[in-house]
């Protein structure tokens, strides 16, 4: 019995990129484990898509090496990898079923049509125009075409950009499916809940380089910070004391800011604070990625 672990899907090791002056990726290690949906996120100039280009084999690195299933890929990678890209231009002429017929003629090992238009939700629209299908269709579409050649690695880029919450859900559960059917994604999203939802790991890249990485609760549990405690000003009016913690005095409300959210409900409970309209927010995913990258705008 071979008990020997599973190899990578994909690996960076040492990766450079420049161009010209500017590091757009600088000496990235990164790898990506069989079967996972791997998150990989940052803010605009980071260096994300750079890094996803050259693991797709789309464009070469300055220096380092890319390893696929533990070797150097071959001259059938792109055989053997689905790419969702952001943007693709589609033919208009065509329909959504002549389209994935004409990319199923590209590969030597396709999915059979009727599988993906089954898996991607494109029933009710095979014989539309590619120009008469809404955003959530097309991206739907999209999706079955980095399917169509049944690649174990499939790189989604940004996949629910542009779509209304339930198209964006719709697509969310097609990506489920195929994360339990043992494929391997790598997942770039600004959409934080999307990478919480979805992803097993998530790296945060920034200025070139991986900031940190783990799973999302893990994440949460190491860069989240503390909660915060929001209640109206008027929840102090009945209180003898002083609260028993700092806080902020906004126009309408007090804002508290707690490593311990349990012990500082409590406090105030002991106090008598009126917490009838209290809100809690505990840290999530967006909350890491503000604190490790900063609060300030990026172009």
């Amino acid at each position: 019995m071979n008990n020997a672990p599973a190899r990578p899907a994909i690996e960076a090791l040492n990766i450079t990129k420049r161009y010209g002056n500017l590091v757009a990726v600088d000496r990235l290690d990164l790898t990506v484990p069989t079967g996972v949906c791997f998150g990989l996120l940052g803010p605009n100039g980071a260096g994300k898509t750079t890094l996803i280009e050259i693991m797709e084999d789309i464009i070469p690195p300055t220096s380092g090496q890319i390893r696929y299933l533990g070797r150097p890929r071959s001259s059938s990678f792109r055989q053997q990898i689905g790419i969702m890209f952001q943007q693709t231009a589609l033919l208009a002429f065509m329909t959504v079923y002549e389209t994935l017929a004409t990319f199923q003629a590209l590969y030597s090992n396709s999915h059979t049509l009727e599988a993906l238009i089954g898996l991607c939700h494109l029933e009710d629209i095979r014989n539309q125009l590619n120009d008469k299908i809404s955003g959530g269709q097309r991206q739907r579409l999209l999706l079955a075409l980095a399917l169509i050649n049944q690649p174990n690695l499939v790189f989604l880029d940004e996949p629910s950009t542009g779509l209304d919450p339930q198209a964006r859900r719709n697509l969310w559960d097609i990506v489920h499916t195929i994360r339990g059917q043992g494929k391997t994604i790598i997942l770039t999203t600004h959409y934080m809940e999307e990478a919480e939802q979805l992803c097993d790991q998530v790296a945060v890249m920034d200025k070139g380089k991986i900031i940190a990485q783990g799973t999302p609760p893990d994440l949460i549990r190491s860069h989240g910070g503390g909660g915060q405690i929001r209640l109206p000003r008027s929840s102090l009016d009945k209180i003898d004391a002083p609260v028993p913690l700092k806080y902020q005095t906004m126009e309408n409300h007090i804002l508290l800011e707690t490593v311990e959210v349990n012990q500082a409900v409590g406090a105030l409970l002991n106090a008598g604070v009126d917490l009838t309209d209290m809100e809690v927010k505990t840290p999530d995913l967006e909350t890491v990625f503000l604190n490790l990258t900063g609060r300030r705008l990026r172009e």
